[in-house]
Formats: C-alpha cells, structure tokens, sequence
C-alpha cells in the first residue's frame, strides 16, 4: 500500500470516528432530554395531586398541557419523554393498591398519551409553529385543538374505568364532565405559560422585574387569595388584576398570572377554605374548574385583543411614516424635473428681459433691433418653458421610459436638435437593456440634463451619446465639442450637476464628469447590469 492509500484510509477511519462519536453525542442528548421531560412531567403531576381535593380527585391536570406545549414546541419525538412519566405516574397508582384494575391504568395511559400527541399535532395544524398566541384567532385555535386532546383523554380513561368496574353506567356522564373540564383547565394554565415564556423569557423577565411588574404580582397574589377565601361569591375580584396584566404586560405575564391565581384558588380550597370548599365535592371541583377556564380564556383572549391593537398601531405608524417618505421622495424629483427643464428656460428668459430693459435704458440707435431680438428670444423661451412645462406633466402622469431610456434620450436630442440646432447622434444597442425601470429613469434624468446643458450653455455644435452593455456594467456617455469647463471650479447657482449626481447615487452608479476649457465635456455613467428587468419584462 502506497503512502497515499495510507493517509486516505486513515483520514476515512478517522472521519468514521467523528461521525460515530457525534452520533453518540447526539444520542445521549436525546436519552438524557427524554429522562429530563419525564422528571418533569412527574414533577408537575406531583404538584397536581399534593392540592387535591379527595384521596381520588385533582381539580386540574396541568401535567396535559404542558406535555402537549413541549411536544408542540421541540417535536413529536420527544413523545418517550411523556410515556415515561405517564408510566411512573401509573406506576405508582398501582403500587398503592388504590383499586384500579391494570386494564384500566393501561387505558388512561393510552387515553393521556393520545391526548399530548393529538394535541400538540392539532396546535400546530390550527396556530403554527411558535405562536406567541398574541393573536385571537392563536388563542381561539389552541382552545379547540386543547378541547379536542382533552375529550380523546376523558372518553379513553372514562371508558377503562367503566370496563374495569370502578364507576357505574349512571356515573359515566358525571365522572366524564370532570376529567375533561379537569384537563382542559390544567390545559389552559399550563400550555399558554410554557409556550409564551419560552418564546423570551429573559426580555419577559426584565419586563416584569420592574416596579409595576411587582405590583403586579402582588395585586395578583392578593386579590386570588382573597376572591376565593371569603365564603362569599367575589371571585370576581382577581379579574382586575388579571385584565392589569392582559393591558400592560401581554400575553407571557398573563398566562403566569392566571397560572398564579389557579394555584392559589385550588390550594386554598383543598385546604378547606373558601367560597368553593362550602359546596358538595361534584360542585366544588366543578365551580373551580369553571372559575379557572373563565379566568384563563378571558386573560388570554383579553391579551390578544391588546396585542393586536398595539400591533395595528405600529403598522399604522410605519404606513404614515413610509407615505411621508414616498411623498419627500416625490417631491425631490419632481423639484429635479422642474429644474432639469422649465427652470432653465425661465433662467434663460430673464437673462434676455435684463438685456431688453437695459437696451430701453440706452435708447440708442441700435435700441429698437436689439429690443425686437431679446423681446423675440423671450417669446421663444417662453413657448419652450410651456412645451417643457406640458411635457413634465404628461411624464408626471406616464412612464418617460416606458419604451427604454435610449429610446426617450434619442426623442429628447432631436427635440433639442430641432430647437438649438446642435447636432446630437445617439448610439445604443439593438435591443432594450435588462434595467429596472427606477435605473433607466434615472439613467434618462442624467442624459437629458447633460444634453440640456450641451445645448443651453456649452456652446457646442454637435454631440454624441453612446450607450454600451460591457461586462457586468452599462456605460452612458455624453460628448460634446462645446466650450468646456472647470469640473473642480464651484459653479454658483448651476444646480444641474448636482441633480445629476444625486440621481447617480440613487441607482449606484459611477458618476464622472471630464471637461477642458475649450475642450468640450464628456460626462459618463457606469452602472451595474443585472439590477432586475424592466416592467415590461415582467408582464
């Protein structure tokens, strides 16, 4: 074996190597995720069944919405985690010899299991992935697909109860009613808290690690103690705090404090306290259940609303302030289009009035001919202002370029042609080139200023516009014999150039400007292809 063969096979035993290691890594990851999710689950069932209300009987079972909120969030393949707790949860069910049959601890395990894995499925049909359950139509997705997960529990575990002999037929509808109200309870609380402090929690905890967030809290604690200590009906007294936290905080601090109220609610009954605990055990698990599920749907419905408007708001906001800029936009070109022609002419105009007063001011011989020639210039100028004028709007309200900007400077030199008198050749390709229609207005704003100064101030007799695709660029260029000038000379009042290397800069493209004092100017633009077709391509 040669010594490259060597080195390749060992760099192939070696990449084998890696793969294996990061597959187990990988691995173990996912063991040590699964016996952490059940250590959890277990947890939290524990915390369901020490604020019982009988031997027999837990008011919720959040341990279903939180396995259904991880599933939801980390993925189906997390389900072992679930089986496990369920197992060790059944586990011990049966070791306290609590009289239900195998047969019947098998089917609540199927019954919760199918509950977590529908549910998370149907969450993530009817809401998407990561919800911030910000919105109504969130929030009212997750309660049917929370509804329907729950009642595949019930009638599971409602059916292997009967089958094993625990209840009777004439318990099944009664015994039914509380294990669905209990999970969808336990649902509500514990879904909304696990997904939305999952999205944020540290932005969520600095937003309540304030002065008000405390308050908060507080108000919470102490309003849910005493709306269901006293053997009166003013359970309603928590609702203030709750809409406080729905306003103010949105959605993440008003599942907590919901979440917050239940507890308070369900321990200090199980305790033997309260406006709830005075009822008969049915009607105590079922008055809780039902001031927990009011309390968590209005909240969290109550935060979506909140949110929404905020969000409305915002976007309304965002709108006036993209019109503002569109309309600041829109003036600035029209404030160049004005420039690039009616202005001109006007300037030009008054300078053939200030010629005429001053030869009325001579009243010499030569008066009445230099009059008759400003006086005639000035008409001329005024009927091109008035052309120009006419032109502008019609392109205020069409496209200039609607056929390519070659096409427009070559209609705009022969205008200038016509009018002046300088000669202008210009020379493009055969085909449009593959411009976006932003790119070739600014392109033909740039060549028709250039061609208005060619024509107005440089004293040229002819001139040439070439237009050429080179590799991955366009290049414009303008040529003419005039006059010339200094590019490096500041030019006071001339505002031409300046329009022109504002409209450059807006498309990217490479200004440049070469001009000698009798000379004649070459102004050139470079800018790249590829930019995105015309409008007419798209069509």
């Amino acid at each position: 074996m040669t010594s490259t063969e060597t080195h390749a096979a060992v760099s192939s035993e070696s990449f084998s190597h890696s793969v294996a290691d990061a597959r187990r890594a990988e691995a173990a990851r996912y063991v040590g995720g699964v016996f952490a999710l059940a250590l959890a689950y277990v947890a939290v069932a524990k915390g369901a069944q020490a604020l019982h209300y009988t031997a027999s009987v837990s008011a919720i079972w959040p341990p279903a919405g939180m396995g259904i909120a991880v599933l939801y969030l980390a993925g189906i393949r997390w389900w072992p985690g679930i089986f496990l707790g369920e197992l060790i949860i059944n586990g011990e069910l049966y070791a306290s010899n609590n009289g239900l049959p195998i047969g019947s601890l098998i089917g609540q395990q199927v019954g919760n299991m199918a509950e977590v894995i529908v549910g998370a499925l149907l969450v993530r049909r009817l809401i998407g992935r990561r919800a911030a359950l910000d919105r109504t139509d969130q929030v009212g997705g997750m309660l049917l697909a929370l509804g329907t997960a729950t009642a595949i529990s019930a009638t599971v575990g409602t059916v292997s109860i009967l089958a094993g002999g625990v209840i009777t037929h004439s318990e099944v509808a009664t015994f039914w009613r509380t294990w669905w109200l209990g999970d969808s309870a336990g649902a509500l609380v514990a879904f909304p808290l696990v997904v939305t402090w999952a999205r944020a929690p540290n932005a969520t905890w600095r937003r309540l690690a304030t002065w008000e967030g405390v308050s908060l809290l507080a108000a919470v604690i102490v309003l849910a103690v005493v709306s269901v200590s006293i053997n009166e009906a003013v359970t309603y007294m928590v609702f203030p705090a709750l809409i406080w936290a729905a306003f103010r905080f949105g959605p993440a601090v008003a599942a907590l404090s919901t979440a917050i109220a239940a507890v308070l609610a369900i321990g200090i009954t199980a305790r033997e306290q309260g406006a709830f605990f005075k009822h008969q055990i049915d009607d105590r698990v079922l008055s809780t259940q039902l001031y927990i599920m009011v309390a968590a749907l209005t909240t969290l419905f109550l935060s979506a609303v909140v949110a929404e408007r905020r969000r409305s708001t915002a976007e309304l906001v965002a709108a006036r302030i993209r019109e503002g800029e569109r309309a600041l936009e829109e003036r600035h070109r029209i404030a160049r289009e004005l420039h690039d022609s009616v202005s001109q002419a006007l300037f030009s105009t008054i300078l053939h009035t200030r010629t005429a007063e001053r030869a009325l001011v001579r009243q010499d011989i030569d008066t009445t001919a230099s009059l008759a020639r400003e006086l005639a210039a000035i008409g001329e100028l005024t009927r091109g202002a008035q052309g120009e004028m006419r032109t502008l709007i019609f392109e205020l309200g069409s496209e200039a370029v609607s056929d390519g900007f070659v096409a427009a400077l070559t209609r705009h030199a022969e205008i200038l042609s016509a009018q002046d008198g300088v000669k202008i050749r210009v020379d493009g390709p055969g085909h449009r080139p593959a411009l976006a229609t932003k790119v070739e207005t600014q392109l033909f704003g740039i060549g028709r200023e250039a061609l208005n100064n060619v024509a107005r101030h440089a004293r040229a007799s002819r001139a040439t516009v070439r237009v050429e695709e080179r590799p991955g660029h366009l290049r414009v260029e303008i040529e003419d014999n005039g006059s010339g000038f200094d590019p490096g000379a500041p030019l006071v009042g001339h505002y031409g150039l300046e329009s022109m290397r504002s409209r450059a800069a807006e498309i990217d493209a490479l200004l440049t400007i070469t001009s000698v004092k009798g000379g004649g100017t070459v102004v050139r633009v470079e800018v790249p292809l590829g930019e995105g077709p015309h409008d007419d391509a798209r069509d």
